[in-house]
């Protein structure tokens, strides 16, 4: 049976850009979906470099401006891999034309802008997903179920890090095209809702809902040149963050998130600890849950290595064979993937919008909180913010 068109219209080139055109490209490749993704259009603001974005991916058409592709009658989908203040805007704007919206994370700069996002989406009844990538990955996902499944018992305790060591130097600028994540007017704050986004969401999903947080949070280099106006101008976003929370079903955690760990480049683990067993997971091994399970047997009991490339292991039957691993770009092929299978069955693909404002409250909490230096809730997803 012939696959459906679905004619996507892309904003923004940089990293991110690539990683959903390759994850559009590849998806109908390896898996069986419904659906065929047409590279309609992508836009931009420099039009020299989007011709070439364009001409490199395979896109029918460059734009300048994303109202262009709102109004585009050729356009299903409008995928928003732009700068995190452009988000709201373009994404209600598409939903209110009746296009379907996807979204890198974090969702909004705050959860109050996540939340006219979410009434957007799900008043114009559009699907909608926040490219948590790390739902994705295979190993991640198979702790998923083994927790599901009640292999850990009561959970004690959760911890996450996501460390880096990009911006210690004092002579890196701030804003502009790359250096945008350190404008706050731009990016909304700093690790906490560029590094511990990506932690909050991956342990809501494993974990459950976070009811309170106490944090702090620290800005190292108070003033930067800014790249678009050349004067030294104070810094807004935070450098490090880490919070201490209660999850709802009683467990503990410890978040931390920094720019500022030397040695550093893309460090994120994980580590759940439940009443019978234990899974940690290291994005440098990806393809590796480590697990333990205290009802082994005494005399062989210890952490064991899992290698997740087997064919009943998540998604990799799609792959290749048993003991080849995989990588970081396969975590957006298996999530664009699951969006076209939810497209063709009907059904909502997570993380939703709604999905990534519970991260926005939880994120909008930490900071919050490290202002005050008191212990705050966290407003449930389904309770409007304000």
């Amino acid at each position: 049976m012939a696959k459906k068109p679905l004619n996507i219209a892309l904003v923004g080139y940089g990293f991110m850009g690539k990683t959903h055109s390759h994850a559009f490209l590849q998806a109908p490749r390896f898996f069986d979906v419904p659906y065929q993704p047409v590279l309609k259009a992508v836009v931009a603001r420099n039009a020299d470099r989007v011709r070439k974005f364009a001409d490199t991916w395979g896109y029918q058409s460059a734009e300048t401006d994303w109202r262009a592709v709102v109004d585009r009658k050729d356009i299903d989908l409008i995928d928003i891999a732009s700068p995190n203040d452009t988000h709201a805007e373009i994404a209600i704007a598409a939903a209110r034309a009746g296009k379907m919206v996807t979204c890198e994370k974090p969702l909004g700069r705050t959860a109050a802008e996540a939340q006219a996002m979410v009434s957007a989406a799900e008043g114009a009844g559009v699907a909608n997903m926040v490219w948590y990538n790390y739902r994705r990955v295979p190993a991640v996902v198979l702790l998923k179920t083994l927790i599901d499944d009640g292999r850990l018992g009561r959970i004690f305790h959760y911890r996450a890090q996501f460390l880096q060591d990009w911006t210690i130097s004092r002579d890196l600028p701030q804003g502009g095209e790359g250096l945008w994540r350190l404008d706050a007017g731009v990016a909304g704050s700093g690790v906490t809702g560029d590094l511990l986004a990506h932690c909050i969401d991956t342990a809501l999903w494993l974990n459950g809902s976070i009811a309170e947080v106490t944090a702090m949070t620290e800005t190292f280099v108070k003033e930067r040149t800014h790249t678009l106006t050349g004067k030294v101008e104070p810094v807004g976003i935070d450098d490090a963050s880490a919070f201490l929370c209660r999850f709802e079903n009683g467990s503990l955690a410890l978040f931390e998130a920094t720019r500022y760990a030397r040695g550093h480049k893309a460090l994120y683990t994980l580590e759940i600890n439940g009443e019978h067993a234990s899974g940690r997971w290291d994005l440098h091994d990806l393809h590796r849950l480590q697990w333990f399970d205290h009802r082994d047997e005494g005399r062989v009991r210890g952490w064991r290595s899992i290698h997740v490339t087997d064919s009943d292991h998540p998604y990799m039957k799609h792959w290749w064979v048993p003991g080849l691993q995989i990588g970081y770009e396969h975590t957006f092929i298996h999530q664009f993937a699951d969006f076209l299978l939810g497209l063709g069955e009907g059904t909502p693909t997570p993380p939703t919008f709604r999905d990534g404002l519970a991260t926005d409250c939880v994120t909008d909490a930490v900071l919050k909180s490290a202002k005050t230096r008191q212990w705050e809730a966290v407003p449930a997803a389904h309770v409007k913010v304000a």
